[in-house]
Formats: structure tokens, C-alpha cells, sequence
């Protein structure tokens, strides 16, 4: 059975709201059980009963100030991975906002997305009346007869109760995004000084990327399918020299080839300035990484997300992430199979390639993982490296589409 695309794409948008919704509850629930606890610690404090209160009262008041700064990692965490909003990350001496997030306005979300999620709860029960009663067995069915009414009102109820659900639980995670970033914010002073720091490392790591590929690709060029394009005019020109005695239509087969091999040796100079898949720029990064999947030497499980295209930077990093990263496979993995994931969620761009090999690959010890590195912080990406000895190793790049 084939699902529509459309059908698709809302049941997965569904799925990811109420795992955002579900994975808050807890997040937000923490601050409101501290508070309780102190309340809890003081109460003991003013009664007459003993001074034990007065001694473990420090630890859920200090426990609620530090939690502030640990919770708005957890929550950066969640609006990345189910949402893709990168919120920034705040000092400790930035706790106001970050205290006032977590501790007062956090619970109130997190009474608003147990209401969901029990309506959704209750929904699913109601829509399945009928079921229930059919389990009931027949003999009770047959002593209370206007159950069956009222189960088909329950279910009626339950169904038009689910077909609000997606509306509630996205209209719920929109407002928790618009008020995450407009409270987990940095300031405009402190967001101009990081930008700069990060734009004068990024951008320094793509000229050394930019200029470390050339050198790659000069001396690639010049020690494999160079030399044997000039061996192959020499031998031609030698014998376009030597031969004289051949029939004109030789001669002119023998012309013919050496043009085209000097040709050749000119157009592989030129392939530094445009070494970019025309396929990428006509039909996009799916279609192009289709390409590189099917001319890789071992099998590749390609699996694509992509709603929208990107940014062109942003495309030919991960067309040159995927190309990279099978090359580097095929040659020291010693694997038998790879898989490469590619999705776009929200404004992040997530490339993942994963295989079955040896692993042990290092990024900070080979110069082919570092230049990836280099590039894709040229363009604001993250990149993440997991190869233990023995394998597997996954690689995931995350790249914001708005560069």
C-alpha cells in the first residue's frame, strides 16, 4: 500500500510534534519539582518540629539556580534535533533569562503539552469504543444494549477530537519556537562578537580547504591521468614523426589522435575551475548524489528528505561531503556496504554516512577528515565523527540551508 506524499508528510510533521511535545514534559516538569521541594524544605523551616529542613534546604535551591543553565542545553538540543531551530548558546552569567525560561515560563508549557497529549490520549480511547465494547463479551452487550449508542457517539466524538490534534500540537509548537528564541536570545553586542569569531575561523579554514583540495587535485593529475595523456601524445607525435611511409588515411588518424590528446592534457588543467557536476545546479543535490551512488564501487543505500532545495554553497558542500566521505570507504574502510542519509529539517541541512568497516578513522590525524572539517565550517556547519576500532563509523554533517 502506498501512503500519498502528502498523507506522508503530515503524519511525519505530526510524529515530530509530539515527540517535541513529549521530550518538554520532562524538561519542563524539573523546575516545578524543585520549587515544590524548597516550598517543601521551607514549610519544614518555619514549623517546630525540627532544624533538619534548615540543612538540606541549600541543596534544591542550588540545585534550581544550576539547573536554569543545564535544562537550556537540554532544550537547544531539543529544538535542534526535532525542530532544527539552532538557538544560541548562553553563557552561565546570562542565567536571568535562561532562569526565567526554565523556572517560569517552562512549567506553563509543560501543563500545555500534557493537555495535548492527554487529549490525544483520550481521543485514541474514544475512537476505539466500539472495540472495547466488542471486548466486553456478549452477554453483557446483550443486558445493556445502549452501549452501542453511546460508543458510537464516543467514537464519533473521538475521531473529529483527533482530525484537531495535529492543528493543536503544531499550533502549540509554534509558540513554543516563537517564545524560545525570543527569550533564549544573546545579545546584539555579544551576537555581532561571536558571529565575527566564527565567520574569521570559518572562513579561514575554507581558504587552507579551497587550498589544500587544489594541491590534492594538482598532484592527483599530474602523477596519474596527466602523465599518461603525455606519455600517449609523445608516442603519437613519435610516430606521426617517423611513420612517412603510411597511407594518407593513416596519417590522418594518427593527426587526428594527438590533437585530441593534447586537447585532453589542456582540458585537465582546467578541471580545478569547474570541478562541479552540472547535474547539481539542473536537477539538485538528490539527483546528483543518485549519481554518485551508483557509480560507487561498493553498494550504496541512498535514502533523501529534501521538501526544498538549499542554498547552492550550501548543496555543493554535501554533494562534496558524500563524494569525499565513499572515496575515503571504498579506499581504507574495508567495508562491504554504505548508507547515506540526507534531510532537510527546518534550516539545517543533515548529511549522515554511515558504513560497516574497520572504523578507527581520526579527524584530527588524517589531512582527507580535516579537510572535511574545514569545509564544512566554511559554510557555519557542524561536523561530527563516530569510528570506533572495529566499527562502524558514522559521519553526520549538519549544514544551515540559509547560507
Amino acid at each position: 500500500m502506498t501512503i500519498p506524499p502528502r498523507l506522508r508528510r503530515a503524519l511525519v510533521r505530526l510524529r515530530r510534534d509530539l515527540l517535541f511535545l513529549a521530550a518538554g514534559v520532562p524538561l519542563h516538569a524539573v523546575p516545578l519539582l524543585l520549587s515544590f521541594w524548597v516550598l517543601l524544605q521551607l514549610q519544614d523551616i518555619l514549623g517546630p518540629a525540627s532544624d533538619f529542613g534548615t540543612l538540606v534546604l541549600p541543596v534544591p535551591v542550588t540545585l534550581l539556580i544550576f539547573a536554569a543553565y543545564g535544562l537550556t542545553e537540554a532544550q537547544r538540543w531539543r529544538f535542534r534535533a526535532l525542530c532544527g531551530v539552532d538557538l544560541p548558546r548562553l553563557c552561565f552569567r546570562e542565567s536571568k533569562r535562561q532562569w526565567a525560561y526554565n523556572c517560569l515560563i517552562g512549567p506553563l508549557f509543560g501543563l500545555l503539552e500534557l493537555l495535548v497529549l492527554g487529549v490525544l490520549a483520550a481521543a485514541l480511547t474514544a475512537a476505539t469504543s466500539l472495540l472495547w465494547v466488542e471486548l466486553l463479551g456478549w452477554e453483557w452487550r446483550v443486558d445493556h444494549r445502549g452501549v452501542w449508542t453511546w460508543a458510537g457517539y464516543a467514537t464519533a466524538v473521538g475521531l473529529l477530537v483527533l482530525a484537531a490534534v495535529p492543528a493543536l500540537a503544531g499550533g502549540l509548537v509554534r509558540l513554543e519556537n516563537l517564545v524560545g528564541r525570543a527569550v533564549l536570545h544573546v545579545s546584539r553586542s555579544e551576537e555581532l562578537k561571536r558571529r565575527v569569531e566564527d565567520l574569521t575561523t570559518s572562513r579561514a579554514g575554507a581558504v587552507d580547504a579551497a587550498d589544500a583540495e587544489r594541491r590534492r587535485i594538482e598532484r592527483d593529475l599530474h602523477d596519474g591521468a596527466q602523465q599518461r595523456l603525455v606519455a600517449l601524445a609523445l608516442n603519437l607525435g613519435l610516430a606521426k614523426a617517423t611513420l612517412k611511409d603510411l597511407p594518407p588515411e593513416a596519417q590522418q588518424v594518427i593527426d587526428e589522435a594527438h590533437r585530441e590528446a593534447k586537447e585532453a592534457i589542456e582540458e585537465l588543467n582546467s578541471l580545478v575551475r569547474g570541478l562541479h557536476p552540472a547535474v547539481l545546479d539542473e536537477l539538485g543535490l538528490d539527483a546528483a548524489l543518485s549519481g554518485l551512488a551508483a557509480r560507487a564501487p561498493l553498494p550504496v543505500r541512498l535514502w533523501t528528505d529534501l521538501p526544498e532545495r538549499a542554498a547552492p554553497a550550501v548543496e555543493a558542500v554535501a554533494y562534496f561531503v558524500v563524494s569525499e566521505a565513499l572515496n575515503n570507504v571504498a579506499k581504507h574502510a574495508d567495508a562491504t556496504r554504505a548508507e547515506v542519509t540526507v534531510t532537510r529539517l527546518g534550516e539545517i541541512l543533515r548529511v549522515v554516512v554511515a558504513d560497516d568497516g574497520v572504523g578507527g578513522a581520526d579527524p584530527s590525524g588524517g589531512s582527507g577528515l580535516k579537510g572535511l572539517a574545514q569545509r564544512v565550517r566554511s559554510v557555519d556547519g557542524a561536523f561530527r565523527m563516530s569510528s570506533p576500532v572495529g566499527g562502524p563509523t558514522t559521519m553526520t554533517v549538519e549544514l544551515p540551508c540559509t547560507t
